[in-house]
């Protein structure tokens, strides 16, 4: 299989982007009023849906995705990724990751973000914060001229200076008009290796972080990813684009980032 070039966007393709992927983030911060024991994915997934399609007139672009039948994932307490919304209630101490993408004027927007509901174990809430931290060291890697290995790295050392794992079944990408293209975002790796970064990329960065090992399985639906030995997984996910200076997040939530901490350098 022939392996597609990297896009370097021009500003205003990266404009482009940035509209699609603030549209994401909308609808996500939409979602979080929503959050709370006994509603059920289904539920959260008819929300989404109906702002992207009735609000925001986007297009949803997991629906029909590879045979995917939803419009986001929905990756409850031990779900790694790709949960298929069910009517399952969501219950008090549960954390779940929803992950939505869509599609605006051809472009792709695509972010995720963790969501806790009610009051759930010190484990979880430090899973929750640390995948946070981990995402906000592999960001502030991106500039020209640094790797993707540099990326990878500042992830995981966060992720196991806190006795937890990262997840290597799975990792970021590259988007654009293209869903998922190159780069591959690895959330490992070593300082220095792999690819350098140019000016005008755009790449997904969403580690999945493990509360305990890093080993994964794919359920019988061939979608839902668990956990191996079904300890808690969380995620967070933002596009960034590389900048002359450094980096833009692409996602960055409008409602601001509460008691997270900003992703400066």
């Amino acid at each position: 299989m022939t392996r597609r070039q990297v896009v370097i966007h021009s500003a205003s393709e990266i404009a482009m982007a940035c509209r699609a992927g603030q549209l994401a983030a909308e609808v996500l911060s939409m979602l979080a009023a929503h959050i709370r024991p006994g509603i059920s994915t289904n539920q959260l997934d008819q929300l989404c849906h109906d702002h992207i399609v009735k609000v925001q007139q986007a297009v949803p672009a997991n629906i029909g995705y590879h045979g995917y039948p939803k419009t986001i994932c929905a990756s409850v307490n031990q779900v790694v990724c790709h949960g298929i919304p069910t009517d399952k209630p969501l219950q008090d101490g549960d954390i779940v990751n929803v992950d939505v993408a869509l599609i605006k004027d051809g472009w792709f927007g695509d972010t995720s973000r963790m969501f806790v509901v009610g009051q759930p174990s010190p484990l979880a809430q430090r899973l929750v914060r640390v995948t946070y931290d981990a995402l906000c060291a592999g960001i502030r890697q991106v500039r020209p001229g640094a790797t993707l290995g540099d990326i990878g790295h500042a992830i995981q050392t966060v992720a196991e200076a806190a006795g937890f794992s990262v997840v290597r079944d799975y990792c970021g990408h590259g988007i654009g008009r293209v869903y998922h293209d190159e780069p591959d975002v690895l959330h490992y790796g070593r300082p220095g290796q792999g690819m350098k970064l140019r000016a005008g990329m755009v790449f997904t960065i969403e580690p999945m972080i493990n509360a305990g090992k890093r080993d994964t399985r794919q359920l019988a639906d061939g979608w839902t990813v668990v956990t191996l030995d079904r300890s808690l997984s969380a995620q967070w996910e933002h596009m960034v684009a590389v900048t002359d200076s450094g980096f833009e997040v692409l996602t960055a939530w409008p409602d601001g980032y509460g008691d997270y901490p900003t992703i400066g350098r």
